[in-house]
């Protein structure tokens, strides 16, 4: 087709069978050519022509065009649940694969999103940016993305109007999405809701809360905190403690980090414990006081697990002994010069096989 455009082939056209290709040009080289208003002319007339032997432009569906939004705001619910921001979505960074199925592609703008701090850098492209980004104005992150979406749906230019063959329930939208002031603007969840985004929309594209992604171990940090574990275990045993001094009973933590959401993390720590066998009391859902009978023995190991937020992106699950504990698994109330060193030091190494097993089992 020449350096202003290539031409693929989409395949057919599912009711009439007719083959269709699909031209692809290149804003920047139509614009630096001076070319837009030949590439517009071209548009306007094809438009106009039905004769069988001149090709037909045709216009995409509306469910298709529902389709391909409902997998775009999908993808920009879950960069913004992830704390980013793509600042810089237009048709240029949306892809499609073989299958038709929207890539958001082009991160080169995004950036990280803190609780209670603003962005603001002007960036992006202005004909897809929101007011606040191209006036310099501070800005969350997620309301510009969603203007951007807006313009994307539909919007061909500046003083734009909306055509009498648009559906109602999508000009609402549209209207919604495209509020100037952000904080009248559609939300991500606004746009979930809304009847026209829900008609057909294929359930894996917002799957429930209690769905999890893959689980991320930090290989690293489990290596880390066993090297720390055999240090603090080689410096207690040369110190002991004196005899005749009380002492307290050592507070062995241990932890984790994974930068899944905390509900994902607590259900894999459920389903390990489940594979484990352990026994188990839910304090709160991200505190658990957990047990486990010695195979050899009748008494317990009982251990805290608890998860706790470690910066916007990361999460420690910190493991912690409770106390040593009698045959019917209460912790028993005994001042620490009653029970012998041999005693405390074997309560101790079931805590850690305890926690190595509830690791290995995590990490698979």
């Amino acid at each position: 087709m020449g350096p202003l455009a290539k031409l693929n082939m989409a395949g057919e056209h599912i009711l009439t069978g007719t083959k269709v290709a699909i031209k692809i040009l290149n804003r920047r080289t139509i614009k630096n050519l001076d070319m837009v208003s030949k590439i517009k002319r071209e548009i306007t007339n094809l438009k106009l022509f039905r004769h069988p032997h001149i090709i037909k432009l045709y216009q995409l569906k509306e469910s298709e065009a529902r389709r391909f939004f409902q997998q775009i705001i999908s993808g920009v619910d879950y960069c913004h649940r992830h704390m980013v921001v793509h600042r810089d979505l237009k048709p240029e960074n949306l892809l499609l694969d073989h299958n038709l199925h929207v890539k958001i592609a082009d991160f080169g703008l995004s950036n990280i999103m803190v609780d209670g701090e603003f962005l603001h850098t002007s960036c992006g492209s202005p004909n897809y940016a929101a007011p606040e980004v191209i006036s310099g104005k501070l800005y969350a992150g997620p309301e510009v993305d969603v203007w951007s979406c807006g313009i994307i749906l539909k919007i061909k230019s500046g003083v734009f109007q909306i055509p009498d063959y648009l559906n109602q329930s999508v000009v609402r939208l549209l209207l919604h999405m495209l509020m100037v002031d952000p904080m009248k603007r559609a939300t991500i969840e606004d746009i979930k809701k809304h009847e026209w985004f829900q008609k057909d929309l294929p359930a894996y594209l917002f799957p429930p809360p209690y769905d999890h992604d893959n689980s991320v171990i930090d290989q690293e940090a489990i290596a880390e905190v066993c090297e720390v574990t055999l240090r603090e275990r080689a410096l207690s045993g040369d110190r002991g403690v004196p005899k005749g001094t009380p002492g307290k009973r050592a507070k062995w933590h241990l932890g984790i980090r994974s930068q899944s959401k905390p509900l994902d993390i607590m259900s894999e720590v459920f389903k390990a414990m489940k594979v484990l066998g352990f026994e188990w009391r839910v304090v709160n859902p991200f505190h658990v006081r957990v047990r486990r009978k010695n195979p050899i023995g009748v008494s317990y190991v009982h251990m805290a697990l608890q998860l706790y937020q470690v910066d916007y992106r990361s999460h420690l699950l910190d493991f912690k002994i409770i106390s040593n504990i009698s045959t019917e698994g209460q912790i028993e109330k005994k001042d620490s010069d009653e029970v012998g060193e041999q005693s405390k030091v074997h309560h101790v190494m079931e805590f850690f096989e305890m926690c190595a097993a509830l690791i290995t089992e995590l990490a698979r």
